[in-house]
């Protein structure tokens, strides 16, 4: 098994070699921000759609479509309003009076990276007509149901909940991405280098292709072959069950939890501590990997209650108690 662990780790290291520079050309365009450019790279790589909610004007959209750039294939930007329809979204089926028959308009969904911009301010029927598409990658239209290109990934922005407009997102939906992610502000000095860079009235600054399609895919087949060790998967299952289950932990938390974290957390969590080992260049799994990772993963799939909005806490202060006091391999 060692030496099993040697080849695939020279392989990463081989195959990784073209994150910095898809970071390089991101980072010209983007200043700071190392969390979110690291997790959506997690994201691509692991096949996994991502959630970004920040207040508006922390450079959530940009930086969706500078990774976008980066990556030889169909981007499709979608701004999301409160009259947008299903049909807007997925397509729809148009009457041809001359012929008698249905024609089939396929609509901006059908694309390998989907920016759902302001995500939260469509309703929810628009967001259930998301739920095929991000899970099966497939899309239904009429009686006829079409398969999406690959690589397909949705990235959506949202504005915090509380935000005049906003609808909350349904359950199913949210457990559907991979990776929830908060983003904050800039520090000082990065927002001095944003303004150092972007006050100007007509400057345009781009990143360009590195990597195509066929590369994700076969990166993302190296990917499935990082190794992670037995004790690991006990402890992501650990991680997982304690969110069900926190008296068998003995975490003082049941009172607080409504619904813990489904088995797609557990698939996820897995993919995405093997794709964030990968951007380490590392062809084996740790458990600070799914450390790391876990935030993003459990924040949006553990639902609390109203004791706990009582007392203050959030889902991320509960997931962080489970990995503060779940045992570590």
């Amino acid at each position: 098994m060692g030496q099993g662990v040697m080849v695939i780790n020279e392989k990463v290291k081989e195959a990784s070699s073209f994150i910095q520079d898809l970071v390089r050309e991101i980072e010209k365009v983007i200043v700071g921000q190392k969390y979110l450019i690291d997790r959506l790279l997690v994201g691509l790589l692991a096949n996994g759609h991502v959630l970004l909610e920040g207040v508006p004007g922390l450079a959530k959209t940009l930086s969706v479509k500078t990774l976008s750039d980066t990556v030889k294939t169909k981007f499709q930007r979608i701004q999301f309003t409160p009259d947008l329809l299903p049909a807007d979204l997925i397509g729809t089926l148009i009457y041809e009076p001359d012929k008698g028959t249905f024609t089939t308009k396929k609509g901006p969904i059908f694309a390998n990276i989907i920016l759902a911009d302001e995500i939260n301010r469509a309703p929810a029927k628009v967001q259930s007509a998301l739920l095929e598409a991000m899970q099966e990658r497939q899309v239904t239209i009429g009686d006829e149901t079409f398969p999406l290109d690959k690589p397909f990934l949705v990235l959506a922005t949202q504005n915090p909940i509380e935000q005049e407009g906003t609808y909350p997102l349904p359950e199913a939906q949210v457990d559907r991405f991979m990776l929830k992610l908060k983003i904050d502000y800039p520090t000082k000095a990065e927002e001095r280098e944003i303004m150092d860079r972007m006050a100007f009235t007509d400057k345009q600054i781009s990143a360009q292709p590195v990597i195509s399609p066929e590369q994700i895919l076969e990166t993302r087949k190296i990917v499935d072959e990082i190794y992670i060790d037995d004790k690991v998967k006990d402890y992501i299952i650990d991680l997982v069950f304690a969110t069900r289950t926190p008296d068998e932990y003995n975490l003082d938390l049941k009172r607080y939890i409504e619904y813990g974290a489904s088995p797609r957390a557990t698939i996820y969590l897995t993919l995405a501590s093997k794709a964030y080992a990968f951007t380490q260049g590392r062809g084996y799994v740790t458990p600070q990997d799914v450390k790391s990772i876990g935030m993003d993963v459990l924040r949006h799939r553990v639902i609390i209650t109203y004791e706990a909005e009582a007392e203050d806490l959030t889902s991320e202060d509960v997931v962080q108690r489970i990995f503060d006091e779940v045992e570590v391999p």
